[in-house]
């Protein structure tokens, strides 16, 4: 892992990089504007001897000041936050979204971004939240009971058929991948010791195929963005570039963003591609 990144990032911005990974992440909170406001939560979660920080980046952010049990918290359970870092809080507005849109969230997993893209809304339009695994789905519907969000549509992925029906159909489509996770690796370190080349090799494929096939559900004039938790070029810019190489006609490049753990929060990626 440490030869792949070094080669794809150069030494030096790799050191930087691991220095970064190597420090304690932050606790970042999403506030849930179906419910409240940033002011409003900070205020409840001190009332429960809680204190968060309000970052100037992120309107709708808070940072904890020190690490705390926040699940068992009276505003979790009312559905006013949910656990999502600054990086992960880019990715749902990176789609433009204007409310009553029809969204499809491809790569739904538990429903973290689904959730914020639900909040963009204001609870108007539709989302189509989809994924591979039912028990992801599942936890994805209880998360939306909590957080008071109405128009998500939890689909399961059972084979290429579940797409075609799609095809054409979303305004936005987001596309958050499978990746080797290396933007995030001081939240999970132990991954350092099970990530290997023929793993990393496998996620790029499916990745590919992802891009490939989900796309067809985008609109023409509509607009999908790619993400990934990676800083890896192997896993984002290169990956849209074979993309767009291979859908020279259909698709084009709006603009693309790699944020690194040396700025603070996790590593991710983001490109923006518009169907014509």
């Amino acid at each position: 892992m440490d030869e792949l990144a070094c080669t794809e990032l150069g030494e030096e911005k790799w050191e930087t990089e691991i220095h970064a990974l190597n420090q304690e992440a932050k606790v970042v909170l999403r506030v849930n504007t179906l419910k409240t406001n940033r002011q409003a939560l900070h205020n409840k979660l001190l009332q429960e001897q809680i204190e968060t920080e309000l970052p100037a980046e992120n309107e709708n952010a808070l940072v904890l000041s020190k690490r705390k049990n926040i699940f068992r918290s009276l505003a979790f359970k009312d559905g006013l936050f949910e656990v999502q870092d600054n990086s992960s809080q880019l990715v749902a507005p990176y789609l433009d979204i204007k409310e009553g849109m029809r969204i499809i969230d491809a790569c739904a997993g538990a429903g973290g971004k689904t959730l914020h893209v639900a909040a963009l809304l204001n609870n108007k339009g539709k989302i189509i939240a989809m994924d591979t695994e039912q028990w992801k789905l599942d936890e994805l519907k209880k998360r939306a009971r909590r957080a008071g969000a109405f128009n998500i549509e939890p689909r399961l992925i059972e084979s290429l058929k579940t797409i075609k029906r799609l095809e054409g159909s979303a305004d936005r489509l987001l596309l958050d991948v499978p990746c080797s996770g290396l933007g995030v690796l001081r939240r999970n370190p132990d991954a350092k010791w099970k990530l290997d080349s023929a793993f990393i090799e496998k996620v790029k494929n499916i990745q590919q195929k992802i891009l490939n096939d989900y796309s067809a559900m985008l609109k023409k004039g509509g607009i999908m963005v790619y993400s990934t938790c990676s800083i890896l070029p192997s896993e984002n810019e290169l990956q849209v570039k074979q993309f767009l190489e291979n859908n020279k006609d259909q698709f084009e490049l709006l603009e693309e963003q790699t944020i690194y753990p040396s700025q603070g929060f996790d590593g991710f990626y983001m490109a923006r591609i518009r169907k014509r």
